[in-house]
């Protein structure tokens, strides 16, 4: 997390420098790896879509039985205050809500809560040209509607992902895909019907959007997708905070249609992007 520009964390009630953020090691996010975060971008001072990762961050925080220690009004404070101190021209802000410093290693107690903000590079247009390659394993995530901070296997698997050549890496359980790592899939079938796994994922926030901007062009569904389905499709793309779309070309020993990037693809990204502006332009900064 080095960077050249100095920065400022929040860290358990208080604003610090980004090298004196700290937490003790008896956090159960330490001792057991138990927390939630959420993630969103920020453009000039402007958080983008800030309300639906908060609404979110709290679902997440709700599930595991983390209480906030902040109301939603100090949350904001903080983080508008954040972005100020920095101010940085493109980042990116984590929110982490950990168990707690637990005498007993086990046992929640007052949950600890972390901003931290960094610079972001969005993907570059080389891969929008080239498309991703994907391998498959079979993993359902054991809280997949929850955004905790166990990504074991994701990065478990980097070497194996390394190894063969591909981008990341897409879920399954029993031949239904689920989602990656820290995106969603979408495919789009011969039809033209876009279609994105309805179960056993994380509700992106980019995969929201991307299947609202779909409707308003094409048959699009939340529902089963297979390997099948993929194997079958004429397109396949991921959505995420910051990659937002991105053509897939090949997932195992599979080329999606012609192998390269497709026009529902290119098209719905056009979308995105006119979409988030749209909503920066229309953000007063700092509310």
């Amino acid at each position: 997390m080095s960077t050249e520009k100095k920065l400022y964390a929040y860290v358990r009630q208080e604003i610090v420098p980004l090298g004196q953020a700290h937490l003790h090691v008896s956090d159960l996010a330490i001792q057991r790896g138990y927390g939630v975060f959420d993630y969103f971008r920020i453009s000039e001072g402007r958080p983008l879509f800030l309300e639906e990762y908060l609404a979110r961050f709290y679902e997440s925080a709700r599930l595991m039985h983390l209480p906030l220690p902040l109301s939603d009004e100090a949350l904001k404070a903080a983080i508008y205050k954040l972005v100020g101190l920095n101010a940085l021209a493109v980042s990116g802000m984590k929110m982490i809500l950990t168990g707690g410093y637990s005498d007993s290693g086990y046992d929640i107690v007052a949950p600890n809560l972390l901003l931290l903000q960094q610079p972001v590079t969005m993907p570059v247009q080389a891969l929008q040209e080239r498309g991703l390659k994907l391998i498959t394993h079979e993993y359902v995530r054991e809280f997949p509607e929850v955004k905790t901070i166990n990504y074991a296997m994701g990065i478990r698997l980097l070497q194996k992902i390394r190894e063969q050549g591909a981008d990341d890496v897409l879920y399954h359980h029993k031949g239904i895909v689920s989602e990656l790592p820290r995106c969603n899939f979408f495919l789009v079938r011969q039809d033209g019907t876009v279609v994105t796994p309805a179960h056993g994922m994380l509700q992106g926030v980019t995969r929201k959007h991307v299947l609202e901007l779909a409707t308003k062009r094409y048959p699009a569904v939340e529902a089963t997708v297979t390997l099948d389905d993929i194997r079958q499709a004429s397109e396949a793309f991921l959505t995420s905070t910051t990659k937002r779309i991105l053509p897939v070309v090949q997932v195992d020993d599979m080329v999606i249609g012609a192998g390269k990037p497709g026009a529902v693809t290119r098209q719905l990204l056009e979308d995105l992007v006119r979409f988030e502006e749209s909503h920066h332009q229309n953000q007063v900064p700092g509310e």
